[in-house]
């Protein structure tokens, strides 16, 4: 079940680069929360105290992490004991705050800032309210940090990495976050055909479609196209010179692209440790089911 929350914790690039590293993060959206009006610009949040904070829309399945757990990893990265600031950012639309969509996640909410407050002397300044007049951000907030990799943050991103070491195994984690690579044929999706959609083992960001996989004999899964654009970098490891292909959200390390595939045309070589295959008939269930139908007519 898809269930949505609000989280403010200083600039709201950070912040979303952190929250789409969260396996059980289906979706984010930066914008502006709480505030007196509707619809503002960042200029009218900046200057014309609206009153609002620079928040993250984050929608999360909960079958898959529970509100406590994205609590937990909030608290991680925000100072809770400051006011009105967060890193270098000050000012009142850089507060920390939890917006609730329902009463459950209010009562949830604040009884771990309770228990939180119970463990020090220090005040913790996070308000919690209900969600109220959440504007969308302009477009080139979202996404910042995937469309400027060296842009400014203040969180240390690689908190989210350690959330997935505790939702990996060995070789997944290898893999993924040290740019390992699994021995040939030893992957379990090798001589694997069934049809649906392999999406990012740490992030859920769909990959490849079963429709553009095939048999190179290589001793790893091949695929003639990503469902999108995936990140790339000249790797000279190996004693080679070899493009290296990531994943866009989670920037997990998934394997190489090369031109050698049928025809001449491309072979992402890709390590199924950095997999997780989602069956046909479960796309649905799972919310990817635009896959479906791009699969059913390619069947």
């Amino acid at each position: 079940m898809i269930e949505t929350i609000y989280f403010a914790g200083g600039c709201f690039w950070g912040v979303e680069g952190y929250f789409q590293r969260i396996p059980g993060v289906v979706k984010t959206e930066v914008g502006y929360a709480n505030g007196e009006t509707e619809n503002p610009t960042y200029e009218e949040v900046c200057y014309r105290n609206t009153g609002h904070s620079e928040a993250v829309k984050v929608d999360y399945d909960e079958d898959k992490i529970l509100l406590i757990e994205l609590l937990n990893k909030y608290y991680q990265i925000i100072d809770p004991y400051s006011l009105n600031k967060q890193g270098n950012d000050i000012g009142t639309q850089y507060r920390t705050g939890i917006y609730t969509s329902n009463d459950t996640q209010m009562k949830i909410a604040k009884n771990f800032l309770n228990k939180k407050q119970q463990k020090t002397d220090r005040k913790i300044q996070i308000e919690v309210k209900p969600i109220k007049n959440f504007c969308r951000a302009e477009e080139y907030h979202q996404n910042y940090l995937e469309k400027n990799p060296n842009g400014y943050c203040h969180i240390n991103l690689n908190e989210a990495n350690q959330y997935s070491k505790s939702h990996l195994t060995p070789i997944q984690y290898e893999v993924t976050q040290n740019n390992g690579t699994e021995l040939p044929n030893t992957g379990k999706y090798n001589d694997f055909d069934n049809p649906g959609l392999y999406v990012d083992i740490v992030s859920g960001e769909p990959l490849f479609l079963s429709t553009d996989k095939f048999q190179s004999n290589c001793g790893w899964p091949a695929f003639s196209k990503p469902v999108e654009k995936l990140n790339e970098k000249i790797d000279t490891s190996a004693g080679m010179i070899r493009t290296e292909v990531r994943s866009r959200k989670a920037d997990s390390h998934l394997g190489h692209v090369f031109n050698d595939g049928p025809g001449g045309s491309t072979r992402y070589c890709i390590n199924s440790a950095a997999l997780k295959f989602i069956p046909y008939d479960q796309l649905e269930k799972e919310g990817y089911g635009k896959y479906k139908k791009i699969l059913a007519s390619n069947f």
